[in-house]
This record gives structure tokens, sequence and C-alpha cells, in this order.
């Protein structure tokens, strides 16, 4: 697949209408067009999981399985560049899992999600989870997490204003994103699941994070992998496809993917960690 070819890519969640896929030279990134006026009515699906707590299917069944082990990864991670705990914002919270999580290992945690039904969720699990990351008066948190949150973005210059206004000085700002350069997606191209139009605006790389990044004031710290991310993104590409055995083939492809990243450093998800440079 090459970056500045053009190509359609099939909303196989919601509407099964077929976005632009096209390369944003400006930024060194993949971009979705057109975007939707109407956005937020392609989530309104029973079957997006990070906006519900179901487990009826088997699919469903293994994602929340998935996300518990990723719960404590995450908050490993966190400590470890941090430096200890202290008070975080999970931007794009979902059901509010995590910031549930990271309360009971003491941290003051808060979220935020726009999506009525995951905040309603959330709520119901006692956590504080709001609307929107409100403008701050000054640095209030000590680290900021954006888990698969950041290619949905609309406006990303504004919002990486707001949230580098939020977060402390020497703060963590944590990234997870999908990586097109991976094995899978160019083993699955247009019915890649991760390209997930139109709900994934943005389509990041290495290169991409870097300019986004480097040049408002963050140092990268280190990219991790999320080696899971490559069998859940592999099993919903061979559902796409209509392959026979999707379970099967999804975790045999996503195994593939793992193996060729740990020579490529190329993996179907990062975790990108970028520190706040000290003021003065």
């Amino acid at each position: 697949m090459e970056e500045h070819l053009n190509f359609k890519v099939k909303d196989y969640l919601v509407s099964g209408t077929e976005f632009d896929v096209v390369w944003n030279d400006e930024r060194k990134c993949l971009q979705t067009l057109p975007v939707p006026d109407n956005l937020q009515a392609y989530y309104n699906s029973p079957d997006y999981i990070s906006h519900s707590d179901r487990q009826e299917t088997l699919m469903e069944r293994l994602y929340e399985r998935a996300k518990k082990i990723n719960l404590a990864n995450k908050l490993r991670l966190i400590e470890r560049y941090n430096r200890g705990k202290g008070v975080l914002m999970d931007v794009g919270a979902g059901t509010g899992d995590f910031v549930r999580y990271a309360q009971e290992h003491q941290w003051e945690s808060y979220g935020v999600e726009p999506n009525d039904q995951a905040r309603e969720l959330a709520h119901q699990k006692g956590v504080s989870v709001y609307k929107s990351l409100s403008v701050q008066t000054e640095p209030a948190y000590d680290v900021i997490t954006l888990w698969h949150v950041l290619e949905h973005i609309a406006d990303l210059e504004q919002s990486v204003k707001e949230i580098t206004a939020a977060l402390k000085p020497g703060g963590c700002l944590i990234l997870a994103v999908p990586n097109y350069r991976s094995l899978d997606a160019k083993h699955y191209k247009s019915h890649w699941a991760a390209f997930d139009v139109p709900r994934h605006l943005w389509h990041f790389s290495k290169e991409s994070i870097r300019k986004l990044f480097l040049t408002r004031g963050y140092t990268l710290q280190a990219v991790r992998p999320l080696l899971l991310d490559a069998f859940y993104i592999s099993w919903l590409s061979e559902t796409y496809k209509g392959k026979k055995f999707a379970p099967l083939r999804g975790f045999a492809l996503g195994l593939a993917s793992n193996l060729s990243g740990l020579f490529t450093r190329e993996y179907s998800s990062h975790v990108y960690i970028l520190r706040k440079d000290q003021i003065g």
C-alpha cells in the first residue's frame, strides 16, 4: 500500500459507506475523507465494543478478558515512567474501567468521554468521567492518557493545545494508536479493521507522531508494542473479508505480525510515552 496513493475503505460497522483514505503531506499520515457532519451517528452501534460492557458473543467475552489484562499492563507502564502515583486524566475513557482501576490503585484519576451512553455506564461504576476536557487555568495532571483515542479527534491542533495546557511540566503523555505500517495492515489493505472509517479520522505512523508532538514541547521517552491488538484487529479483518474460521486465521496472522514486529519494529499498535518539557 503506497502512502501517497488514495484508496477507499468501507465502514463495516455501521453504514456500509465507502470513504477515501488519503495521504496528508503536512502531517505525514493518512487521513479519512470526507468527515461526516453527523460523525457521532457512526458510533451508534451495539457492536461498538468500547462503548459497551456487553459479553454476549465470543469476541465480546475475549475483548473483556483482554481489557482486564491490559488494565494492569497500562498502569504498570505509567507508574514506570511517571516514577510513582499522582493525578491522572484518561481522555476517551469509554465506560470508565481504566479510571476505576487507577483509583483502586491509589491514583487520583478522572476521565473524559463524549459519548453519552458510555459516560453513563462509567458513572454507574462510581467514577468521575466528564464530557470534555475543561480549559485549565493551570496544569493539573501528572499523566494524561489517550488509549486509541487520538485517531478519533477531528481538530488535532486544538486538542493537543488543550492537553498540553492541562499537563504539568515534566508530566507524561501516553498515546496508543494503530500503526498502518504493520504487517497486518499491509496484509489486509482496505479490509484492515483498524482503519475503522469514518470513526478513525487519522492513521498514524511513528513519523507522524513525532511530527505532531516533538515540535510542541514534548520529548519521546519510549515506544512500546500492544501485542494483543494484532490478534483482535486481524480477527476483525478476517470477519470483514467474510472468511471462514476467522478467529483461527486472525490468530495466525496476528502472531505473524507480532513476530514481524520483532525485526521491523512496526507492530499493529504502538504506545508512545512522551514527556512534556520542563518550563524555565
